[in-house]
């Protein structure tokens, strides 16, 4: 296979998407290892039920874009930590229904915390008006209903 000279791969979007995803998370992903623990899919399902707060892992799934698989052992070890609880739904069994409890709350409130000051430590490298741009163009590339 010969060598395209034409493709640069420093400026190949998925590639670069991926270096500043990998980059950007860095030093979050450090604080909710280091404080709770915690594994990537857990914080994000912990995000959800703090935000949503009554929610089906379906839900999590759909709106998080995550696997099935990886939201059930995250749901698992957020209930064996005592940060969330599961009811089944009372009109549908099949539906079961995740709450956090005070000490998930609790965690979720200050990961939150922490992720409001970092977000803004982030966009410091950038003007306002690229910050605003670059939230614009992530938003429509994941193709999020935000």
């Amino acid at each position: 296979m010969e060598k395209n000279d034409t493709f640069d791969l420093w400026q190949f979007l998925p590639y670069l998407l991926n270096q500043a995803a990998e980059a950007s998370s860095l030093e979050f992903q450090q604080v909710y290892k280091e404080r709770y623990g915690l594994l990537r899919t857990e914080w994000r399902v912990l995000f959800h039920l703090g935000i949503y707060e009554r929610i089906t892992a379906k839900e999590i799934c759909e709106k998080a874009n995550i696997h099935k698989t990886k939201v059930s052992r995250a749901v698992q070890k957020l209930a064996q930590r005592r940060y969330l609880t599961r009811a089944t739904d009372a009109n549908d069994r099949r539906h079961e229904w995740l709450n956090l409890t005070s000490t998930g709350r609790a965690v979720f409130e200050d990961l939150y915390t922490y992720a409001k000051s970092y977000d803004v430590k982030l966009t410091q490298a950038l003007d306002p008006n690229e910050a605003r741009i670059l939230r614009t163009a992530l938003i429509k590339l994941a193709k999020i209903d935000a």
